[in-house]
């Protein structure tokens, strides 16, 4: 287990005191904190010791890994080498076989490390579905997470049971909170999830000592706390009734709403709109592709057909159908607007507010 702290592991690597607290202030508003928490985020950093990670891997396809090598805030090298200390993950280290084993074993001994789970969970059968070196992903998770400050299930399968666990679930697959107790469990799902929501909820815990606020779900409220469809780009044509008919129609090059094409962002919540993907640069909608709804559980049987709309859009007032949206447009613009601002009132008074010490939410 490396020892050392992550401001000396900063400072051996030549990372330069400017780009570090740019990172922070990059941490602090994924966070949904104010840019006045970054010198906060930072002594705290430079302070903590480098928390070990150990990555297991499961039902899955390895997307969330694929995100992980991808991530641009920062780059997996400063992940790997400066934030934490990543001792175990099957698909980037050296050891195999025995000695992978050996790695695995050596890395959860002396406990206080952090678990990321990235697949789902079989249980059907005695989870034979899943086996490494002859244990099955059932036995491996409750035993690297016996002595954990935390796990982290990232991505859907293993947030939720994603893809494994669609009807008819032969494998008895299952998302990590359904089979681990007495740790503290938070999910970040995706289909692949944002790398960037893994080094904040890090982060955070390096910080406030605690996991962020979460949802009913278990998900990050900074990550999860609002829908798709209230910071989409595309809300405005959405509220105007303008909406794409068909691929490539003059609506789809002009970038109209694709809620009418099978667009789940009305019913999910993640932050993909600010966060967004490739350095920041675009993400599925922005790219002319509509919502899945991946963020959400059960996605695969409840989403879809992905290119089919939902019925009905829940909400106030514009809010309502497609069908109904835009019919005697130019008669109530005002009437749209100020129904759509008293709506947004009535929405912020009766939020919950935050709980003591919860200063992200």
């Amino acid at each position: 287990m490396d020892h050392k702290t992550i401001g000396e592991a900063l400072e051996e690597h030549k990372i330069s005191r400017r780009d570090f607290l740019k990172f922070c202030t990059i941490m602090a508003g994924t966070l949904a904190l104010p840019a006045s928490y970054a010198p906060k985020i930072a002594e705290a950093l430079e302070k903590a010791k480098k928390p070990t990670l150990v990555w297991l891997e499961y039902q899955d396809c390895a997307g969330c890994t694929e995100s992980f090598l991808r991530s641009s805030r920062p780059s997996v090298a400063e992940i790997v080498l400066d934030i934490i200390s990543v001792d175990y993950h099957e698909t980037i280290m050296a050891p195999a076989g025995k000695q992978a084993e050996k790695s695995f074993e050596e890395a959860i001994a002396e406990g206080g490390h952090i678990v990321v789970v990235e697949g789902s969970i079989p249980t059907a059968d005695g989870g034979v579905y899943c086996t490494i070196g002859g244990k099955s992903a059932l036995e491996l998770v409750r035993k690297a997470a016996k002595k954990a400050l935390a796990v982290i299930a990232v991505g859907n399968c293993a947030s939720f049971g994603g893809i494994p666990a669609a009807s008819p679930n032969p494998t008895g697959a299952k998302g990590v909170m359904e089979v681990i107790s007495g740790v503290p469990v938070v999910n970040i799902p995706g289909c692949p999830f944002n790398a960037d929501n893994l080094t904040a909820t890090i982060v955070h815990f390096l910080t406030f000592g605690s996991l962020p606020a979460t949802d009913g779900l278990g998900r990050p409220l900074f990550a999860f706390g609002k829908r798709i469809h209230d910071h989409c780009e595309r809300r405005a044509h959405f509220d105007a009734g303008q909406f794409v008919e068909a691929w490539g129609d003059e609506g789809h090059r002009k970038g109209w709403c694709l809620y009418k094409m099978g667009c789940k962002g009305p019913e999910t919540y993640h932050n993909c709109p600010d966060l967004r993907w490739n350095e920041g640069v675009s993400w599925p909608v922005g790219s002319g592709h509509g919502c899945i709804g991946c963020s959400e559980p059960h996605f695969w049987d409840t989403m879809s057909p992905f290119y089919k709309r939902l019925p009905q859009v829940p909400g106030f007032g514009i809010e309502a159908t497609a069908d109904k949206i835009g019919l005697g447009l130019v008669g109530v613009t005002v009437a749209g607007i100020a129904a759509h601002a008293i709506g947004s009132a009535v929405r912020a008074k009766v939020a919950k507010p935050p709980k003591e010490g919860q200063e992200e939410a």
